[in-house]
């Protein structure tokens, strides 16, 4: 399977590719792994977000939602996701109890997804959990917003929300 490039997913206003077809997630993870040694990442992969529901809808992985709990509340959420904040509060300080808190919530040899606002802080977690001994952390490439477009705004350029996964707002 190839995934659309990020390219194919930046237009604004226009059709995204349609979602992944059902892929087993064996080759899903392996492809993720192939990224990563591609592009020289200190993790175990990143998966785009149809992959990514795709392996949490089966049961075959845990997302872990890494962004603050105001963006949670006010942006939106993935149901059914644990929440670990990267980073807290309004100036954004590394959380520094976030390893401690993951490992309270995850094994270190579980399929870990990492999600954030745009693909960043999740993939500083997914360094530092990797650093710390898990095993198999991904992060969710897009995030759950997308890049910034033209106008500086996010939403239209890929993203969680923009493939129509699955998602609620309190």
């Amino acid at each position: 399977m190839t995934a659309p490039t990020l390219a194919e997913t930046s237009l604004p206003n226009t059709e995204l590719p349609p979602l992944t077809t059902e892929v087993a997630p064996a080759r899903l993870l392996d492809e993720a792994r192939a990224r990563a040694r591609t592009s020289g990442l200190n993790y175990a992969g990143g998966l785009y977000p149809p992959e990514a529901w795709q392996l949490v809808a089966s049961g075959k992985a845990v997302l872990v939602d890494v962004r603050t709990a105001e963006e949670l509340k006010f942006v939106g959420r993935v149901p059914g996701a644990l929440h670990v904040a990267w980073q807290t509060g309004p100036a954004m300080i590394k959380n520094p109890r976030f390893l401690r808190e993951l490992e309270n919530k995850v094994g270190k040899d579980d399929v870990v997804l990492f999600l954030c606002r745009s693909g960043k802080r999740s993939a500083a977690a997914a360094e530092a959990a990797t650093a710390k001994g898990f095993s198999q952390v991904f992060n969710i490439l897009e995030g759950f917003e997308g890049d910034l477009d033209n106008q500086q705004q996010r939403g239209d350029s890929g993203g969680w929300r923009r493939w129509g996964l699955p998602w609620v707002q309190d």
